[in-house]
């Protein structure tokens, strides 16, 4: 027993001194656990959650279409911003807006119309992001409150008596109706009534007046309908959306940069082992030795990320718009996978402690970088904040040249991104690599 109990306390001992160790085990889960709580809702705060960008385009000038846009631009969830439609349908299709909501003209008079009598119901054509459906069925949810609302309150003022009369004059003669007519024939007489005595008394109706008329209205058979219909209209520059075009971005991304890990920790185990040792006092120079394993292992990434995107595309049915543009990520993410994995060996001072420090930094990558939950779920501040991480970048210049169909041009800017962080990576990499040998 006394064994046992001197083997337990070595082991815990041994564990606490590791301090590198203990913070990334306890770091780790913190950081992810604060990670994902922060897209899914954070402390219920209110505005913790990023708002969804929305775009109206409103052609109708009517009392109640004027009152949607007003409730939709009201909403705590939403943020509006109004656009000409030819502007709502060029920002959804690069991508910039995930939905537009135009109301079209005579949108209010048709809806009202069309409450009870479910009969020529306006369209209300709606322009999404076909990556961002999770979006759009959050956005026709409030909008469908917004119009119902409106409409309701519309109908049941004592402004509007002419559509109760319509509604009325449209039903059979009393002998004839069925069951479900004549009770939607009995509520609107009441309803006329109670409007024109508000159009009598001029008084202000009430919330609670309003909501009482609905339900009445909602509980008779035949009565209420939706009083229109969406025409939804998924907008990109590219084929039909693939979500597995996606999905091999991120998962690409992410293990290839545990491949630059690999090459990272091969190097300190060749030093450990004396094989540097051996190369430089060959006639191989340092910058030489560097620059093989450099290009080594962006050759080495650039390949898996083109094998993976063959099945992608042979397999996934994933189409390469631009087959430059796909080329051109695929070396300059391979460029800075292989910096990445030399900034690891010259900083990393075992291959040990090496390998659960990048491994959390890459973790950290990924996750920003939206290869696990795309990006434009974030919180605003967090879009904005991560696109100082290269992965960011990799990701969406991946889907630009696959489901978005952008071409070269709209992966230049991720290219670019790429090169400049795997110049760094690198430059930082040779100082410490010459600085060390110095000594």
């Amino acid at each position: 027993m006394t064994a046992l109990i001197a083997l337990v306390r070595k082991d815990l001992i041994l564990y606490l001194k590791d301090k590198r160790a203990l913070m990334l085990h306890l770091l780790m889960p913190v950081v992810l656990a604060a990670f994902f709580g922060s897209l899914f809702g954070g402390n219920g705060g209110g505005d913790s959650t990023s708002k969804i960008d929305l775009g109206l385009v409103v052609q109708d000038q009517s009392e109640q279409s004027q009152k949607i846009a007003a409730g939709l631009k009201a909403d705590k969830v939403l943020n509006v911003v109004e656009l000409s439609q030819d502007e709502a349908q060029a920002k959804v299709r690069s991508g910039k807006l995930p939905v537009a909501v135009v109301i079209p003209a005579g949108f209010g008079e048709q809806a009202s119309a069309a409450l009870f009598s479910g009969r020529d119901k306006p369209q209300l054509p709606l322009y999404y992001d076909p990556s961002q459906s999770t979006v759009l069925a959050m956005v026709k949810g409030l909008l469908t409150q917004q119009v119902m609302q409106v409409t309701s309150a519309s109908v049941m003022s004592g402004k509007n008596t002419q559509a109760t009369d319509k509604y009325l004059a449209e039903l059979p003669a009393a002998a004839s109706r069925s069951p479900e007519q004549a009770q939607l024939g009995d509520f609107l007489v009441s309803l006329k009534k109670f409007q024109d005595q508000r159009a009598a008394t001029q008084a202000a109706q009430t919330a609670s007046a309003a909501a009482s008329a609905v339900a009445d209205a909602a509980a008779a058979p035949g009565g209420m309908t939706m009083p229109y219909t969406t025409q939804e209209e998924a907008l990109s520059s590219g084929p039909k959306y693939n979500g597995y075009a996606h999905s091999f971005a991120g998962m690409g991304v992410q293990f290839i940069l545990f491949m630059g890990i690999n090459l990272g920790i091969s190097i300190l185990l060749e030093q450990r082992q004396g094989i540097w040792s051996r190369l430089l006092a060959a006639p191989v120079s340092l910058s030489t030795i560097i620059l093989g394993r450099a290009v080594a292992g962006a050759i080495i990434a650039t390949g898996l990320m083109v094998a993976m995107f063959v099945c992608a595309v042979l397999i996934f049915k994933v189409q390469i718009t631009s087959v430059p543009g796909f080329i051109g990520m695929a070396i300059c993410f391979g460029l800075m996978t292989a910096a990445f994995g030399l900034l690891i060996a010259a900083f990393g001072k075992t291959p040990e402690a090496a390998r659960g420090i990048a491994t959390f930094a890459t973790l950290i990558l990924v996750m920003l970088g939206g290869a696990w939950v795309p990006s434009f779920v974030f919180p605003q501040w967090m879009q904005t904040a991560t696109l100082v991480v290269p992965t960011r970048w990799a990701v969406d210049g991946l889907d630009a040249v696959t489901w978005r169909g952008l071409g070269l041009d709209g992966a230049a800017p991720a290219m670019a991104v790429q090169l400049g962080f795997a110049a760094v990576f690198g430059a930082l990499a040779v100082w410490k690599f010459l600085k060390d040998q110095r000594r």
